[in-house]
């Protein structure tokens, strides 16, 4: 029986896209034509107005096993460098303006590991597993993945599992901030889509917003340009969140337009 070819799968229910990695013959190993296909899905997402979240996720028992090491080798021969592609996926997540999760079962390695790192929201099973493996295969990590690992883990844990390649558990990423929080596996699926309703019913602009500037405190701080960008241009959210505190009631931010 001939192998079915890995995807990329969306739906879109009240506001929260789910992007899920199938390809769970090979613990939804990441083909080029996945990563482009993720890449060109988070493009249409990001101005899509009925999407307010966006929650990534692995088919069957795992999140990605990384890059499909086969293609991987035929590319080189190639001279085509897939982890670049990789790469471009993994940055296309980062700059998505609307928040992101990740919601991680089993094996997160590699690719993996750089697209769940990508997300803002990690929320892990139990039986997860983590690993940063380049120094297992030679390839060289280029500089936005490694700056993105020392921001988000420190210098000390990211030379741990980049120089080692070694595999962490859930706890262990939980403790070194890898993982925001830690579930039970049967837990994932529903913990992982009642955060993203709830991001859904925040205020888009205030995500936006924080989203760009708590990105910019952790590198190179956050300008007076990128603050009045934002502090000074109209928010029609403010107006919606006062009144309904006044009120006592639940604020409506996402409502779609007639």
């Amino acid at each position: 029986m001939p192998e079915v070819p890995g995807r990329i799968l969306t739906t879109v229910e009240q506001r929260v896209a789910a992007i899920t990695i199938d390809h769970p013959r090979r613990y939804n190993a990441l083909t080029g034509a996945m990563l482009d296909e993720l890449t060109n899905t988070l493009a249409r997402l990001a101005d899509d107005p009925a999407v307010s979240v966006v929650l990534v996720t692995g088919a069957g028992p795992h999140f990605c096993a990384g890059m499909d090491i086969r293609e991987l080798r035929s590319a080189r021969a190639s001279g085509i460098r897939m982890e670049d592609r990789v790469t471009d996926a993994e940055e296309a997540l980062a700059a998505f303006p609307k928040p992101t999760i990740a919601a991680i079962a089993g094996y997160c390695i590699g690719g993996g590991a750089q697209l769940a790192l990508a997300c803002d929201i990690r929320v892990a099973a139990e039986n997860a597993e983590f690993a940063v493996t380049p120094a297992k295969l030679g390839v060289i990590y280029p500089a936005r993945t490694i700056t993105r690992l020392v921001h988000t883990l420190g210098p000390a844990t990211a030379k741990r599992l980049v120089i080692t390649g070694d595999r962490i558990d859930a706890d262990t990423a939980l403790r070194v901030g890898l993982a925001a929080e830690v579930v039970p596996g049967d837990r994932l699926g529903s913990r992982a889509a009642a955060l993203a309703e709830t991001i859904a019913t925040r205020s888009s602009v205030t995500q936006r917003a924080a989203k760009q500037m708590i990105d910019a405190a952790a590198g190179p701080g956050i300008g007076s340009e990128l603050e009045h960008r934002w502090t000074g241009a109209p928010n029609p959210d403010l107006e919606i969140g006062l009144d309904a505190f006044l009120s006592g009631t639940v604020p409506r931010f996402n409502r779609p337009s007639h």
